[in-house]
């Protein structure tokens, strides 16, 4: 049988929602017309595709069917893609600009040629958890943490990277020389935040984790603002991905961490209703880039991640 994708399109609106009148909505048509669409695919099929009693809801069939429904919204729109070379655009807002997020999403979408993007900088992770459910964006990317009151409760994430952070201090400071430093060894420094650390969910953690009660921040003026403070504070600190090196120019030393090393956690964001159509296609860009990259690689004898970050390891 041929599938109708303006029938599936209804479907997987209407499973989204778990109802009729928002799928509707989100689909710029009347109620009654989406009712008629979700019966033609049903007799299509030959199976019933949602309980109706009490409320609404997948059948077992439509638990089956959905996963592949969505996979042909993706295709169907890749086809229109490739030969149009026209598309919908991905609004992504990235967050922890100083760490470099647009690294990470270069390298995972560098296969995905014909996805047209549209970045944009947030300002946090709550401000872009409110700009996801307001449908202003389509993904977050940066490191996701609990928001209070259950805020995000309505998104979900992926976890996509675990990226290794360096300790960078001024050539002046005493530990300066040392190949590698454990970050007990940073107790007696002051950590340099580069912006305020009730925002900075990570170096909060890292800081309480490892005793470092030395803390000094600010409003985030900008890499060269914080570069500026750790050269002249030798008793300063930052850490910093590994693999973002600062620019040669700073005159920072980068040393690694280790026993145990901390990993910065940077996840996807997303609001499943109403669903990107690209969404499937992206999220396997970054799981190829994961796997081809090992980006995932975590030992907990040997690794150090928040509380909060470990149950992100068990849905990834």
């Amino acid at each position: 049988m041929d599938l109708d994708l303006a029938l599936v399109r209804a479907f997987v609106a209407t499973a989204g929602t778990l109802h009729f009148g928002r799928a509707a909505e989100e689909l710029n048509t009347s109620q009654q017309a989406l009712s008629k669409r979700i019966a033609r695919l049903e007799e299509s099929l030959g199976v019933r595709l949602f309980e109706r009693q009490g409320g609404i809801r997948l059948s077992e069939a439509g638990e089956r069917f959905l996963p592949a429904a969505r996979e042909a919204l993706s295709a169907g729109e890749r086809a229109v893609v490739a030969v149009t070379g026209a598309g919908p655009v991905v609004r992504i807002d990235t967050w922890g600009h100083l760490y470099a997020p647009m690294r990470t999403v270069a390298e995972a979408v560098q296969a995905l040629g014909t996805v047209r993007w549209e970045p944009g900088p947030g300002r946090d992770w709550p401000s872009v958890a409110q700009a996801l459910l307001r449908g202003d964006t389509d993904l977050g990317f940066g490191r996701v943490h609990p928001l209070p009151e259950g805020r995000d409760a309505a998104l979900t994430q992926r976890l996509v990277r675990l990226e290794p952070v360096d300790v960078v201090v001024s050539p002046s400071h005493p530990l300066a020389g040392a190949d590698a430093l454990r970050p007990a060894d940073l107790r007696d420094s002051v950590l340099w935040c580069p912006a305020e650390l009730n925002r900075l969910d990570f170096l909060r953690r890292f800081a309480d984790e490892f005793r470092i009660t030395r803390r000094h921040d600010g409003p985030n003026l900008g890499l060269d603002h914080l570069v500026q403070h750790l050269r002249t504070d030798p008793e300063g600190f930052t850490v910093f991905p590994a693999d973002a090196p600062l620019p040669d120019h700073t005159g920072l030393r980068c040393v690694p961490l280790v026993e145990p090393t901390p990993l910065y956690a940077w996840s996807l964001a997303w609001r499943e209703s109403p669903r990107h159509p690209l969404l499937d296609t992206l999220l396997r860009g970054f799981a190829e880039a994961g796997r081809t990259r090992r980006w995932l690689e975590y030992e907990p004898r040997r690794d150090w991640l928040p509380d909060t970050d470990h149950p992100k390891l068990a849905v990834r």
